[in-house]
């Protein structure tokens, strides 16, 4: 039996059902569930001291390109939309390899981590010279992240009218047979799952319908789910319109990519036919704010999804568009960015941090994540509200107004992945010096 107890926070922000607040409050951690929670608690185990620090449950990351952290603030990417970014960004691309995969993926989940993930997903739909999403796996099980890859693809290149490089598409059959290895090898559907793998055909403007509709049909043969990009600008749109006839919602739908089971990034230009359509379906939507404003793609309506009952998380996307990979940032820029469309009450420094938590394990899930409450898996944050992004602040547990913006102490599965603010499962200083080191190889 392995014991840990969480002892005398200062705020514990549980996200439970009943969205409790306690105040001078323990966690006793067993064997990566959470035991108990309240006042008093004692353990023959670890006690970790955390007064004066504001605990949440773990922040949930529902759509990223890990492989992205090579590429950030890449010359001619900068200040383009997203349909140029990507045509300057995928002839680097295309020189990765399992290696590049793999740092990439290390430094990206453990830039999270230090922001209060505990639980991302990551969406991988280029393969070159070799790589796989195996790749990405084992970074994770290194870090000790919990993690939702998902087993992206292209199949429409250039010359066949689609956006990327011949050179980076695969075949259909390839695909589909690659994402079965990957389920059949690495998904696992019982609570406490570390990995839980997913089928991601990247976007309507870079797969075949067919694919779509198989992959769905896969994915729910298979019992995984599905994920993808969808009505990311105004460019997404005229895609769809001019491509299929009809906006990606509708296209979504007819080939099976709507329900519970299934979520998709961004989902800037939803209208209100399309966002009824993901109320009644339970279709989860990936909230990309701080990339949708890198790329000038808009305001997605969160607002009018969370009214309707939209599902909705949080993601970072991929470090080339962001270009930063800070989960509890992203929480805040959403919060702000429905104030500067809605109005100052549109969204509370709370429910943005509901949405980071709570939401995204719904979105991905996850219902024995995303809370602190007995039973739940022991994902916990535990940030440090008496240093200087603090000083003053009357209501620490409205974390998003003033900070911190990086986490102290984070449990993963009741183990401690950061400790006084350093990630305790890598060298991330020789990890980082040699990701540095392929960046200037590429950038070569």
């Amino acid at each position: 039996m392995r014991e840990t107890l969480i002892k005398n926070a200062r705020t514990i922000l549980t996200m439970d059902d009943a969205r409790n607040e306690l105040v001078s409050a323990d966690i006793l951690v067993r064997d990566g569930e959470i035991a108990a929670v309240g006042q008093g608690l004692s353990t023959t185990g670890e006690t970790v001291n955390a007064a004066n620090c504001v605990v949440t449950p773990g922040l949930v990351n529902t759509h990223h390109h890990l492989y992205q952290t090579l590429t950030r603030a890449v010359p001619g990417g900068q200040d383009a939309l997203l349909f140029g970014w990507l045509k300057t960004l995928y002839p680097i691309w295309s020189r990765f390899g399992p290696e590049e995969m793999f740092i990439s993926a290390q430094v990206g989940l453990a830039e999270l981590a230090l922001s209060g993930c505990t639980l991302t997903s990551d969406h991988l739909y280029l393969y070159p010279n070799g790589s796989r999403l195996d790749d990405t796996i084992d970074a994770a099980r290194e870090i000790g992240m919990r993690f939702h890859p998902t087993r992206g693809a292209m199949s429409i290149g250039e010359s066949d009218g689609g956006l990327p490089p011949d050179s980076l598409v695969e075949r259909e059959a390839d695909i589909l047979n690659d994402a079965i290895r990957l389920v059949d090898t690495h998904h696992d559907p019982s609570d406490g799952a570390m990995v839980r793998v997913g089928i991601a055909p990247c976007s309507p403007f870079s797969v075949s319908r067919e694919l779509m509709r198989d992959a769905a049909i896969l994915a729910r043969d298979k019992g995984v789910m599905l994920h993808t990009h969808l009505a990311e600008n105004d460019e997404d749109i005229a895609y769809s319109l001019e491509t299929f006839g009809c906006r990606p919602g509708q296209y979504a739908e007819d080939l099976g990519w709507t329900g519970d089971d299934v979520w998709h990034a961004h989902c800037v230009k939803l209208d209100g036919q399309e966002i009824d359509l993901f109320a009644r379906s339970k279709t989860g939507v990936a909230h990309c704010p701080c990339s949708n404003c890198r790329l000038g793609s808009g305001i997605a309506p969160v607002r009018a999804m969370r009214d309707a009952g939209v599902p909705v998380g949080l993601g970072v996307d991929g470090s080339a568009s962001n270009d930063a990979g800070n989960l509890v940032l992203e929480a805040r820029q959403a919060m702000l960015l429905q104030r500067v469309a809605q109005g100052a009450d549109a969204m509370s420094a709370r429910e943005a941090l509901e949405i980071a938590t709570r939401g995204g394990a719904e979105v991905l899930g996850r219902s024995d994540c995303g809370q602190i409450a007995v039973g739940k898996r022991a994902d916990i944050a535990i940030w440090d509200v008496g240093g200087i992004e603090s000083a003053g602040s009357w209501d620490p547990a409205a974390l998003l107004l003033a900070g911190p913006t990086r986490v102290r102490d984070l449990f993963v599965e009741g183990r401690q992945v950061v400790r006084d603010g350093h990630v305790t499962t890598i060298d991330l200083p020789r990890v980082i010096e040699r990701q540095n080191a392929l960046a200037t190889k590429l950038a070569g």
